[in-house]
C-alpha cells in the first residue's frame, strides 16, 4: 500500500492513501458515524460494501481515499470520480462524494486540508470543474463548502430506485 500524498496539519502528518480492502471496515465505520449514514448504513454485513469497493477499485475514473492519522487508523475518507463531458468544450469534471471525517477529528482543519488535496488532485488530472452534492439538511456542511469557495449554483434532484 503506497501513500498517495500527505497532509501536514498542526504538527501531525496524515497519510492520504488509495483505499484498500483493509480500510473497508473503517470507512464503513465513518459512514455510520454520521447523522444521515446512521439510518442507511450497516456494519452487520460488509459484503455489499466489498462488492461496491471492488467496482470502485477496478474503475480508473474512481479514486476512493482513506486518510490515516499518524497512529494508523482511518480518520477521513472521500471518493473522487473523474467525468469526461462534451459541455464546457469537452471539459473533465471531478465529483466529490462520500466525504466523512471522524467525529474526534472534526473542526480541526482536516476536512479543509482534504478538500484542498482533492481539488489539487482534480487539477492535476486536468479537470476544469469540481462539483459535489450535499443533503439539504447539512447546513454546517453548506457553510464549510462555501468557505472553501464552492457556490450553490445548481439545484440537484435524486430518485431512489
Amino acid at each position: 500500500m503506497r501513500a498517495v500524498d500527505e497532509l501536514h496539519l498542526g504538527g501531525a502528518t496524515y497519510r492520504v492513501r488509495r483505499a484498500s480492502q483493509d480500510h473497508l471496515a473503517e470507512i464503513v465505520g465513518l459512514l455510520l458515524d454520521d447523522e444521515l449514514g446512521a439510518g442507511r448504513e450497516s456494519a452487520d454485513d460488509l459484503s455489499p460494501y466489498r462488492e461496491a469497493f471492488a467496482a470502485i477499485d477496478a474503475d480508473p475514473a474512481q479514486l476512493l481515499v482513506a486518510v490515516e492519522d499518524p497512529a494508523g487508523p482511518v480518520v477521513a475518507t472521500l471518493q473522487l470520480t473523474f467525468i469526461p463531458g462534451l459541455a464546457r468544450q469537452g471539459a473533465w469534471r471531478a465529483q466529490i462524494e462520500a466525504v466523512r471525517v471522524a467525529a474526534a477529528h472534526r473542526s480541526q482543519g482536516l476536512g479543509a486540508a482534504l478538500f484542498t488535496w482533492a481539488i489539487e488532485e482534480s487539477r492535476r488530472r486536468g479537470c476544469a470543474l469540481v462539483q459535489l452534492t450535499t443533503d439539504k439538511k447539512r447546513t454546517d456542511a453548506h457553510r464549510f463548502y462555501e468557505r472553501l469557495g464552492f457556490t450553490a449554483s445548481h439545484e440537484g434532484y435524486k430518485m431512489s430506485l
